[in-house]
């Protein structure tokens, strides 16, 4: 069984807060950055107890989501295609391409001024690559990147978020097109790479997606499914978590979604206690973790 995300970057929450509701997960509660920190630290705790190499950087400051380093790139065998963020974002895109840059990887920027949501809108499960598109990320950007490292890009799409009479919200502080599945490790979980006649296993929330991304998703014969609740994806963070193929770290409110993977052999481990404070920026554990490899 092929061993992956072996190799991770967390920054930490020092600079964590909720100022600019960029997505639909803030909301008006107050936010105990001493609690984040400790959240963050128990994640990267569990990630090193369960084999994970974490390379740690410091959070770059005046930047509230900082703490979220998979959406500085996306990274494939030393490369690394950086990031286009919101406006509250902006910031971290210079110090994140000095930090990879630093690290030694070969760091190249997507052309025009297409977003680009990195890992957390591009999501690597062997030679396939589930980008979702729309809300962070542009489909040119995607294109541009799986070619770059050399992936199978899956084109897909999730829900879009509707006002009272059925139109698509943008978001005010973003100006963008919002969604509870704003990215799309929030809706899809890359459980097992597929490798030889071994099929890959991802964990996906149906009802997050348009039907033409469910029939895409379904389509894939090497790849075994799933199947997550709209509930647990979008109120417990289920698809959002990290596995290295043996082992997965993830919410332990999403008990329907862990008991599936325990049955099917996998070890998992979540928080103690659970993560309240990080949540309230729409991440979690798969946010806080950029894979280098």
């Amino acid at each position: 069984m092929p061993l992956f995300n072996q190799h991770v970057l967390m920054s930490d929450a020092e600079n964590f807060s909720i100022d600019q509701p960029i997505n639909p997960y803030y909301n008006l509660d107050t936010l105990d950055v001493n609690k984040a920190t400790t959240e963050h630290s128990t994640i990267k705790s569990l990630l090193e107890q369960n084999g994970v190499k974490v390379t740690t950087v410091t959070s770059p400051v005046n930047c509230q989501d900082g703490v979220y380093t998979a959406n500085w790139a996306l990274v494939r065998n030393g490369k690394a295609i950086l990031a286009r963020l919101p406006n509250a974002r902006e910031d971290e895109e210079d110090y994140a391409e000095k930090v990879l840059s630093d690290l030694g990887l070969d760091v190249t920027r997507v052309p025009g001024n297409y977003k680009f949501s990195g890992q957390g809108d591009a999501l690597a499960c062997g030679d396939y690559l589930f980008c979702g598109s729309t809300y962070r990320s542009d489909v040119e950007a995607q294109e541009f990147a799986a070619n770059k490292l050399g992936f199978n890009r899956i084109q897909l799409r999730t829900i879009p978020l509707l006002d009272a009479e059925g139109n698509e919200v943008i978001n005010k502080a973003s100006g963008w097109a919002d969604s509870f599945f704003y990215d799309i490790d929030l809706a899809i979980a890359i459980i097992k790479q597929p490798s030889g006649n071994q099929k890959g296993l991802i964990a996906f929330c149906p009802n997050a997606f348009t039907p033409e991304s469910v029939d895409k998703i379904r389509s894939l014969d090497d790849i075994e499914l799933i199947e997550v609740s709209i509930t647990e994806a979008e109120h417990a963070f289920a698809t959002n978590l990290v596995s290295t193929g043996q082992t997965v770290i993830m919410n332990g409110r999403a008990t329907e979604l862990a008991s599936e993977l325990t049955r099917r052999g996998l070890k998992v481990v979540s928080p103690n206690p659970h993560i309240t404070e990080l949540a309230k920026g729409g991440g979690f554990i798969r946010c806080t973790t950029l894979t280098l490899s």
